[in-house]
């Protein structure tokens, strides 16, 4: 072996090591680790896993979310209208680390209702974007919000003292007071129904919707959360004087969700049958409709 040939060899031998030693340097990289697509569509595998609802998740492009997770003390999740940002609590991310989504398998029911809470937020915030972005005309969810908005949250009835729920007193709401009040209101009812039916599927087994007998417990729990006004929003105050007494206004439970805007939900975001719907809006109408109707109609006329 000539000298040159020795040099050459020797060269060889240090690259190929070099390489060896980065790739076992390199950390473990987490199962959804990558790009915010391939986060994504682990999220939509996992709630099909789930029987989730899917349908308006899909509608969103996978990159239109900013995830962000850090050690959230005040609020266990937020998210920014416009900024398109998702703020999650650092737990609800693949080991702690703050990385990427934990697979919602690994997630528990509550931290599942949180996320979906959220993720219809975004939702929302999409519609608007899209709207405003590509001048199309509104969609239907979305023109039914605005109608709701106007008719039912510019004046609305709260509990000014949370421990207090029977006082209450009447607020004439800003529009982005409104807005934020029938979106919370709405994320209130997305979650609750989420966190419903996964309890209900860990104990009883399979995909709620396929077998009545899940359903009509599904049912008679709205019935309960229907007559204790469980199903209410809120709003940060936008004067800053009122914030500095509550950060949040919580609703009055007569101005809770109504048995149209349930319909509504079940139907375009639950993606729920009709005979289940219609069933449900029975069952529920009289804790739900008693104050809504009349105050719309008042608004009307």
């Amino acid at each position: 072996m000539t000298a040159v040939e020795f040099r050459w060899m020797a060269l060889v031998s240090c690259l190929c090591w070099g390489t060896l030693v980065a790739q076992t340097a390199q950390p473990e990289r987490d199962p959804a680790d990558g790009s915010t697509g391939r986060m994504w569509s682990a999220l939509l595998d996992g709630a099909t896993s789930l029987h989730l609802p899917t349908t308006f998740l899909k509608d969103m492009p996978a990159d239109f979310i900013h995830f962000e997770f850090e050690d959230l003390h005040a609020y266990s999740a937020e998210y920014h209208p416009g900024e398109h940002r998702m703020v999650l609590n650092r737990r609800l991310s693949f080991n702690s680390a703050g990385r990427t989504l934990r697979p919602l398998l690994k997630m528990t029911s509550r931290e599942i209702e949180v996320l979906y809470h959220e993720l219809f937020h975004a939702y929302m915030d999409w519609l608007v974007s899209r709207e405003s972005h590509h001048a199309t005309s509104p969609d239907k969810l979305l023109a039914f919000a605005r109608a709701e908005q106007s008719c039912r949250y510019q004046a609305v009835v709260i509990t000014p003292v949370v421990q207090r729920a029977q006082e209450t007193e009447v607020r004439y709401l800003t529009e982005g007071e409104a807005w934020e009040a029938l979106n919370e209101t709405w994320a209130v009812f997305i979650g609750w129904a989420v966190w419903n039916q996964l309890e209900l599927q860990r104990t009883g087994g399979g995909a709620v919707w396929q077998q009545p007998r899940l359903v009509r417990v599904w049912q008679s729990r709205l019935v309960q959360a229907a007559k204790s006004g469980e199903l209410r929003g809120y709003y940060v105050p936008e004067d800053p004087d009122e914030r500095r007494v509550a950060q949040k206004r919580f609703l009055a439970s007569t101005a809770q969700l109504s048995s149209e805007e349930m319909t509504v939900l079940m139907k375009q975001v639950l993606g729920l049958s009709d005979e289940i719907i219609s069933h449900s809006k029975n069952l529920v109408a009289r804790f739900l409709d008693f104050s809504q109707r009349a105050a719309c109609e008042r608004h009307s006329g």
